[in-house]
């Protein structure tokens, strides 16, 4: 069965079937993408498939993204980045991504034939944020949450977006307060219910976003009453991106990128079979 595109209470998505299950419902995995490449949700979807869980895989498209660029280009990215990177591009697109998601999965669950078992989360890069947000405060059960190469603190993805455009970020009072509601090693606490957390780390991503990564794992530890629910896979000759650029439409995985989904889809696998 081919992909089903969509939208869901204005979201856009990319649904993958799936396999093996015949008309039974399945279980139900969402995903939110990076502003790198793959940047869309059908790139997305190309990029880690999963195709061996037998689950929906529904990859939700991030504001400002896909359909949903301004007149179909990336300029409006660079506009807002160049406006105030945390709280006129990034901090937004988070929130956003966010209070959009209730609604958005509620008529998932009316357009696809889920079950009701808690359902998996994915995040990648921004994408994480988001899905480390959404575990806040979520609106249904989550059994399993995996984040790639995730922003756990957006400062660093702040700094690093600033020295590519050769524009050092002035911090406010504001922004501060910002980055603090999106820093997920000091909000580790507010993460609900210790689901099984998986964190894929590419080897040669931004050596910020690593250490950002191990502190989050390390935080996590610390707190869940089993420690060996929280996994960290490292994976080898792995940059930030998924996929080459532009990003925008499906593509061919790349090696380093079928290694993350090869892993993506044993921990998924293993996690509903428990459910």
């Amino acid at each position: 069965m081919d992909a089903i595109t969509g939208t869901a209470a204005g979201v856009p998505f990319t649904a993958l079937p799936p396999s093996g299950t015949g008309n039974d419902r399945a279980p139900l995995i969402v995903t939110w993408h990076m502003l790198d490449a793959p940047r869309t949700d059908a790139a997305f979807a190309a990029a880690l498939p999963m195709a061996g869980v037998p689950s929906w895989r529904v990859h939700l498209g991030m504001p400002l993204c896909g359909p949903r660029m301004v007149d179909g280009r990336l300029d409006r990215h660079l506009e807002l980045a160049r406006e105030d990177i945390l709280l006129a591009y990034l901090g937004p697109i988070v929130h956003q991504a966010v209070e959009e998601f209730p609604a958005a999965l509620a008529e998932l669950r009316r357009q696809l034939p889920v079950d009701d078992q808690p359902i998996g989360i994915l995040g990648a890069s921004l994408g994480g944020a988001v899905a480390l947000q959404v575990l806040t405060a979520p609106p249904a059960p989550i059994g399993a949450v995996a984040l790639v190469n995730p922003a756990v603190r957006v400062r660093a993805a702040v700094e690093l977006l600033a020295t590519g455009l050769d524009q050092p970020y002035v911090w406010t009072a504001e922004s501060r307060r910002a980055a603090d509601d999106l820093d997920f090693v000091g909000r580790a606490g507010e993460l609900s219910g210790e689901p099984p957390l998986l964190l894929v780390s590419g080897e040669r991503d931004h050596p910020a976003l690593r250490e950002d990564a191990f502190s989050l794992v390390k935080a996590l530890r610390g707190r869940y009453a089993r420690p060996d629910e929280i996994e960290l896979a490292t994976v080898p000759d792995l940059a930030h991106p998924l996929a080459d650029e532009p990003g925008l439409e499906p593509a061919p995985q790349l090696p380093t990128t079928a290694a993350v989904d090869g892993v993506l889809t044993r921990w998924f696998v293993r996690r509903f079979a428990r459910q």
